[in-house]
């Protein structure tokens, strides 16, 4: 109770709840803007939180990213997109029961789901606050260097399909925190004798080219589609009472929300998925899912909204980011020379609480934003994509500018924003290189500070903390692998389905391909289904 207290007194400044009523507002907006995202808003803003103190500039990050998927389901549910990449799943439920003719019903249970979600998790939190406490300060250098590596490890496998992709991506934002002086001997690496290199290359920077700056040329690139959306009359409060017959189903949500954000690397999409799955196993009306479930819609939007606070245990308490967004916060807190990890949970319980009261505050202010303003917010999906590309490329070009008022800086951003455009062309992931660099740097100090103490290669896990994270990296991997022998299969042994064609060549080309698959040994089949007596035939 007296660190309650104590967080409510760091929060009773007129800058900090500016900041609490702008970020939460402002996240809101911005997730009901299909196209723009809590990633692009936060790097946006991140340079100019680099002149405010830590506790106001942290709770503006906060509020737009704790509040922007309550806006990002109003898209979702009125017109089948999803405001932000998180909401995907929630157009699975909305949009059917707009089609019904229910879309204030779908609103308000979504409001009312998202609450519960992030007020849930807040709760949990700060009930875990004191054994973080006592446990943060058992983690030394070698211990936090094993976390980073798991957490590096958790990033990738979490990009089914894409693992190789991701990992080559994480190692190139490895080698990206490289480049420039190394921290102990200040010897130069991979500067190529260019002065404009010798300060490295900066993380800020690369996230906004890749995030703001590549978002605006994706935006400008596309064409713009004219909208039409009907305003939602009524009630909104009504999500509160229907959420109440649902206990067991937004509990659940709420704890899947908890424990994915903690496991750095998983976050929202695993969250939603898990719980999304087992509310429709324990469902008694599991058919009505995927046309319009209100069972289907509580676990989306309470397992998200409840990944935020938890996702800044890992931050806080080693400082490990789990995902992009958090990894933006970790550079405020190295702005201010206020280092996340063990001595934060023993030193400054009060700044952590408050964090999280800021969090409990900002869901209570979401809430009451949506009750009036919801139709106001209907509207802001017919802005047109091409304008919103070029307002986000002027304010990413001079956010970058304001860092150090370097032209190159901008040269920098503009290229990175090329390569995050061509990676979001091609369906690759971003997120591995940010974390690559966060998680790099991290992993490099602490590995050099913990050779001191080591002498043979057994000695870095001699302790019960880093050799249970260890064992969790062996047991991660062998799962993986495991996972990736039993889904692999000789081609030969696969059935394989083929649909047939009206044409000759369509054919042809079907029956050449059954062939191959079937056998590929057996070539003189191929042969013979290519040859000129085999056209006639057909």
């Amino acid at each position: 109770m007296e660190n309650i207290l104590l967080g409510f007194d760091v929060l009773a400044r007129w800058d900090v709840v500016l900041a609490i009523l702008c970020g939460s507002i402002g996240g809101v907006i911005i997730g009901a803007i299909p196209g723009v995202g809590p990633a692009v808003a936060i790097a946006i803003l991140l340079p100019a939180t680099f002149s405010m103190e830590p506790i106001v500039g942290l709770t503006l990050l906060l509020g737009i990213y704790g509040s922007s998927m309550y806006g990002g389901a109003i898209p979702a549910i009125l017109i089948n997109t999803p405001g932000t990449p998180v909401n995907a799943l929630t157009t699975y439920e909305g949009f059917p029961m707009t089609t019904r003719g229910e879309a204030r019903r779908a609103l308000s249970l979504a409001y009312a789901a998202s609450f519960f979600g992030g007020i849930f998790s807040v709760i949990c939190l700060i009930l875990m606050a004191p054994i973080l406490a006592k446990v943060a300060p058992l983690f030394g250098s070698r211990e936090i260097f094993l976390a980073a590596l798991l957490g590096l490890v958790l990033v990738i496998i979490a990009h089914r399909g894409k693992i190789l992709a991701a990992g080559m991506l994480a190692c190139f934002g490895l080698f990206l925190n490289t480049v420039g002086l190394e921290p102990v001997k200040y010897s130069s690496r991979y500067t190529f004798d260019q002065s404009w290199l010798a300060n490295g290359i900066d993380l800020i920077v690369v996230v906004l080219g890749l995030f703001a700056i590549s978002q605006a040329y994706f935006l400008m690139s596309g064409d713009d589609v004219k909208i039409r959306v009907n305003k939602v009359r009524g009630n909104l409060l009504q999500g509160f009472r229907e959420l109440s017959r649902h206990p067991v189903v937004a509990g659940i949500s709420g704890c899947f929300g908890v424990v994915m954000g903690i496991i750095p690397g998983v976050g929202e999409f695993t969250a939603q998925f898990m719980s999304y799955t087992t509310a429709e196993r324990i469902s008694k009306r599991p058919k009505a899912f995927g046309h319009g479930s209100s069972e289907g819609l509580i676990a989306s939007e309470t397992a998200n909204n409840a990944v935020p606070g938890a996702a800044m245990i890992p931050l806080l308490a080693l400082g490990i980011p789990g995902e992009a967004l958090t990894a933006m916060m970790l550079s405020v807190f190295y702005v201010h020379n206020v280092i996340p990890g063990p001595g934060l949970f023993l030193y400054q319980l009060d700044f952590v609480t408050a964090l999280y009261l800021a969090l409990l505050i900002l869901n209570v202010v979401v809430v009451i934003f949506l009750m009036f303003a919801t139709n106001f917010l209907v509207q802001l999906v017919r802005i047109p994509n091409r304008y919103l590309g070029v307002c986000i490329l002027t304010l990413g070009f001079v956010g970058v500018y304001s860092l150090r008022n370097n032209p190159s800086d901008c040269a920098m951003a503009a290229v990175f924003g090329l390569l995050g455009y061509i990676l979001r062309r091609l369906k690759l992931p971003i997120i591995p290189i940010i974390l690559g660099m966060v998680l790099g740097g991290i992993m490099e100090v602490k590995f050099r500070s913990s050779m001191s103490r080591v002498k043979e290669p057994l000695d870095f896990i001699d302790r019960p903390i880093a050799a249970m994270i260890f064992a969790v990296i062996i047991i991660v991997l062998l799962v993986h692998f495991l996972r990736v022998m039993r889904e692999w299969e000789p081609r030969k042994e696969r059935k394989w389905t083929y649909r047939k064609s009206s044409s000759k060549f369509g054919r042809l080309l079907f029956n050449r391909r059954k062939h191959m698959l079937d056998d590929r040994g057996k070539v003189l089949r191929n042969l013979q289904l290519m040859s000129p007596a085999r056209k006639k035939e057909d």
